[in-house]
């Protein structure tokens, strides 16, 4: 321990004199020697003095300013040493160690490197040029040192060379992290990216976004500038101005320099007015070396407070690395935190959620306004510089929202008013149908009955009407694929056979009661019906089955609406729809056409006017419902085909049923055999006197009779002729009529007219 002392005062001595060196072994500050060397580097003096020669000569000059701190670093490093050499850890190794004064001078630090990387146990004190140093024997194993991070990153670069251990007690600069450039770099204190995420984190806490920076010019300073600024800027944190100092200068001198720099930040500080809390927290941490070489072991946060005049410097709080934290020890402590948070370092007006940042013409981001969220979009943290767009397919959001809202889907549901009337509408004409079913079965045998066709016929337009009132079920309620494909392909289908019949009938009516010989001709050539009942529907099945194999109606959803998804079926084919309806509308015509022809005949019996309004009803309908249904959109979409459907078979129904039951139940003397046959017999006679006035007048343009003068005689010849020819004519109707009737009757077949 004497020993020990001795050596101290030497050394303190040695360095108090601190002449230029002469020889290489003047240059080292303190050495021992050892199995294994270690080098030491500490900038026991604050600078080098400048030479005043010229030219200036390259040797090392005079170090002066002693640091009393950076010397006790030194006897501990050799105090430590010693301990290991007197204790029995390293049982017959002894450690030695050659210690350099940096002089806080890159140059000086760099000639002891070279001494470091110089050959073990060579006569010369030489370093070789290997292009592999893995056999090379350097005279020091490892270095410790050095305290600044320029002239650590300077002698790293040195030692890197041969992959020299070296451990800094000091050195911070987030680039000594770096294991690519710095392999063989570890150090016993944090990296300045935690220092500068923990004084970000204090400025949150404290809840500024304004401030002003003071830093030394030299590697740690510029470099921690740099980290602090990038961090700054993603924390919205805006730096007022930037205040460069020299790096080595007295205390009073820094005194000087600080307090300019707040007297700046002061002047700064009188253009706020505002000012916002934020919160910061975070879990524990342990202290080890990670990938980067650096030791996690947390920063002591302290307060510069002047009181009475005096600078005083208090702890307030450690700063834990790995859980990014303060951890607060005393009551104090906290109040001392809370205070921070009355000093206004803002410079706009925080923006609550539901609103966002707009930048100001000022160059500073933390300037700005608080504008709010367009429709679709949201915030939900204070000062965000940009809104968040929701998923306009599923949410939506109105003006100056914090989160966005699920979307509701919408369709016609059974318990909408509309849905309701419109099915209220089709149930009542199911018990239509099903009532003139009843009527007509019970008057089965009456003339009316097989005026229309017999029982069959109008049992199969009235199980269409059925289905096409059923029909409408299918457009209410969630839509399903089944359902989507069902009910267009049900009604494309229900409604060509419900034609098919109809057309069948016009048919029937205009040869029965046509009197034009090349009509008839023309009509019983085209008079097939079952045949052209099943090729007419047929080819619907066709273009029905067509359409669901190749491009079936399925269910889709339209998020196109900005609060709403509509549930709608998606008809698949737009061309295969069209081309349903289209042929639904070509045979309508053609039906209607027939009937058109045929309005004239017997009144009683007589369907032919009431098809023609039925299918212009139909035509009506579907005419106004192709431009309602292409410019509809929503969820009422379906209820607009239901009411066409609805208009279309009501008006078919109402025309084709309801005066005939009007008569079955009301005129029932009409009803009769007898007025059949008297109804027969006036139109026939009728029709057979206009047939004989036309052959007539036909015969005396061609016989060339003059019209001027005719005599009495020749007066009485032709309307003798002409009344033998309409007796001739009568009696041949009359005779085939009486026939049709007499082989129909006892038979109880049914027949039409």
């Amino acid at each position: 321990m004497a020993l020990l002392i001795i050596l101290i005062i030497c050394f303190v001595i040695i360095l108090a004199s601190s002449q230029p060196c002469q020889t290489p072994d003047d240059f080292v500050t303190a050495t021992s020697p050892g199995h294994i060397m270690i080098g030491g580097l500490f900038a026991i003096h604050e600078k080098m003095l400048s030479s005043d020669d010229y030219p200036r000569r390259p040797e090392i000059q005079k170090c002066v300013g002693f640091d009393i701190s950076i010397f006790l670093h030194t006897l501990a490093m050799i105090h430590s040493i010693e301990m290991i050499n007197n204790s029995t850890l390293l049982s017959g190794v002894k450690l030695g160690y050659e210690i350099y004064d940096t002089c806080t001078d890159v140059t000086v630090a760099m000639a002891a490197a070279l001494r470091f990387l110089s050959k073990f146990n060579c006569s010369r004190e030489i370093v070789e040029l290997k292009c592999d140093y893995s056999s090379y024997m350097p005279r020091v194993k490892a270095v410790i040192g050095a305290g600044y991070s320029e002239i650590t990153m300077a002698v790293s670069r040195m030692l890197n060379l041969q992959l020299m251990p070296q451990v800094s007690y000091e050195s911070t600069a987030e680039i000594l992290s770096d294991k690519i450039r710095f392999p063989s770099f570890l150090r016993t204190v944090p990296s300045d990216f935690y220092q500068t995420k923990a004084m970000v984190h204090l400025i949150q806490k404290s809840g500024w976004n304004w401030i002003g920076i003071i830093t030394t010019d030299d590697d740690y300073g510029r470099l921690a500038l740099n980290t602090f600024a990038i961090q700054t800027a993603a924390n919205n944190v805006c730096i007022a101005f930037k205040e460069v100092i020299p790096a080595f200068l007295s205390d009073n001198t820094i005194e000087v320099r600080i307090n300019q720099a707040l007297e700046k930040i002061i002047a700064e500080a009188q253009l706020l007015d505002v000012l916002k809390n934020v919160t910061f927290t975070d879990g524990g941490n342990s202290f080890h070396f990670d990938a980067h070489g650096d030791m996690n072991t947390g920063y002591d946060v302290v307060l510069w407070k002047e009181i009475n005049g005096h600078m005083t410097i208090t702890r307030l709080a450690q700063y834990d690395l790995k859980n990014g934290v303060f951890i607060i020890t005393d009551q104090e402590a906290k109040n001392e935190f809370r205070n921070l948070k009355q000093i206004q370092s803002k410079c706009s007006k925080e923006c609550s959620p539901g609103q966002m940042k707009k930048t100001t013409k000022s160059q500073h981001i933390c300037c700005y306004e608080c504008v709010d969220c367009p429709e679709n979009h949201y915030s939900n943290q204070t000062d965000m510089d940009h809104c968040l767009l929701c998923n306009n397919e599923t949410h939506w959001a109105p003006v100056r929202s914090t989160v966005c809202f699920e979307k509701e889907v919408e369709y016609l549901s059974w318990n909408d008013s509309l849905a309701i009337l419109l099915m209220a509408l089709s149930l009542l004409g199911i018990m239509f149908v099903l009532a003139i079913g009843i009527i007509f079965t019970r008057n089965l045998n009456t003339p009316v009955v097989k005026s229309s066709g017999g029982l069959t016929v109008c049992y199969v337009i009235l199980l269409c009407h059925f289905l096409n009132f059923a029909n409408t079920g299918f457009f209410v309620g969630e839509p399903q694929d089944f359902t989507c494909k069902t009910r267009q392909t049900l009604f494309g289908v229900s409604f060509t056979l419900c034609i098919s019949c109809i057309l069948m009938k016009s048919l029937k009516i205009l040869l029965a009661f046509s009197f034009d010989p090349k009509l008839q001709n023309f009509l019983k050539c085209l008079y097939k019906p079952i045949p052209i009942i099943f090729t007419c529907t047929g080819i619907q099945v066709v273009i029905c089955t067509l359409w669901v194999i190749l491009a079936a109606p399925t269910v889709e959803e339209n998020v196109s609406l900005p609060r709403v998804i509509i549930l709608e079926c998606e008809e698949g084919s737009v061309l295969a729809f069209g081309t349903m309806l289209g042929y639904i509308a070509i045979l309508a015509f053609i039906c209607f056409i027939f009937a058109f022809k045929g309005r004239k005949l017997p009144e009683n019996y007589n369907e032919a006017k009431f098809i023609t309004f039925g299918m212009l009803i139909h035509f009506i309908a579907w005419i106004i419902f192709i431009p309602v249904y292409a410019t509809t959109f929503g969820k009422y979409l379906p209820a607009v085909e239901i009411i066409v459907i609805l208009i279309s078979n009501y008006g078919i129904l109402c025309c084709m049923f309801f005066p005939k039951c009007y008569v079955i139940l009301c005129k029932q003397e009409t009803n009769t055999k007898s007025a059949f046959l008297k109804m027969i017999y006036s139109y026939s006679s009728h029709s057979a006197g206009s047939l004989a006035m036309s052959h007539v007048s036909l015969d005396s343009t061609n016989s060339n009779i003059p019209m001027t003068n005719p005599s009495p005689g020749g007066k009485s010849a032709a309307w003798q002729k002409s009344k033998d020819l309409e007796e001739q004519v009568f009696g041949r109707i009359c005779r085939e009529n009486a026939t049709s009737i007499s082989k129909t009757l006892p038979r109880k077949r049914i027949s039409s007219i």
